[in-house]
């Protein structure tokens, strides 16, 4: 299927947004470009290949840039990866009643989100600085394989479940938990191409898709270079929340309780 000039413009525009958006907090915008694929394509196989894709050119940039800015610990963040991986798979495997899963995830995110504007504002109001805490080596390793296998179920790249989490943990500066969900999403979102070029089930337009990856290439570009230059803690918590925010809203009203909207 090939789209029209218009509304091929339309969505790089769109798509380039919300690159710009979510790489500035560590994310790559999986689930948005989701939501606008099925506006435009039939096939399920090319919604999700596209949107994978996608979301692995933005955060691979991000998260370059995050190492090179020196944010990025790999012992503070294998230990995330190596138990979400596996999981991830399993995750992918199991079947539930979707309308439960989505209303139950998306007031979660829209609580995480609230939380989080909370929290955010009570430090403010508080003047004190983050003081990271300390967990347990095992405390990383659950939380890896539980957001993986969250994201295995759902089939994004799961920072956005990660990030406000960490947040609210005081796991360590927004900088580093916003890299740790870039890397986080990387390693995801090439598992889960890896999963459909196995299993036969890579559909990528060309004349589209390389557009689109143009588009989310330079959004995430600009976006991870304003969140590195110009956002504070506080700043990338709050956008961060309201990106979650979004989303939950989005995934409870469209995916949860079967109303359209955007």
């Amino acid at each position: 299927m090939q789209l029209a000039i218009e509304s091929l413009g339309v969505l790089a525009l769109s798509f380039f947004i919300i690159a710009l958006l979510y790489s500035s907090v560590g994310f790559g915008g999986g689930s948005s470009y989701l939501a606008l694929l099925t506006l435009f394509f039939a096939s399920f196989f090319v919604i999700r290949s596209v949107a994978l894709v996608c979301n692995l050119v933005v955060v691979s940039g991000s998260t370059y840039l995050y190492y090179k800015n020196g944010h990025f610990d790999v012992k503070k963040f294998i230990p995330f990866v190596a138990t979400s991986i596996p999981l991830a798979f399993i995750g992918a495997s199991f079947r539930l009643k979707e309308y439960v899963f989505f209303i139950i995830l998306g007031v979660a995110l829209m609580i995480s989100a609230i939380l989080l504007v909370t929290q955010s504002l009570k430090e403010q109001k508080q003047k004190t600085r983050l003081t990271p805490k300390k967990y347990p080596i095992w405390v990383t390793y659950l939380l890896g394989a539980s957001i993986g296998f969250l994201s295995g179920l759902v089939g994004i790249g799961g920072g956005i479940f990660l990030a406000p989490i960490l947040n609210h943990m005081r796991w360590d500066s927004s900088i580093k938990i916003a890299a740790l969900a870039s890397f986080f999403i990387l390693v995801n979102s090439i598992s889960g191409v890896t999963g459909l070029v196995s299993n036969q089930m890579f559909e990528f337009p060309w004349k589209e898709g390389l557009v689109l990856l143009l588009a989310v290439f330079i959004g995430g570009q600009i976006g991870i270079r304003i969140s590195l230059n110009k956002l504070s803690g506080k700043s990338i918590k709050l956008l961060t929340a309201l990106l979650v925010f979004i989303v939950g809203f989005r995934v409870l009203l469209k995916n949860g309780l079967g109303i359209s909207i955007f």
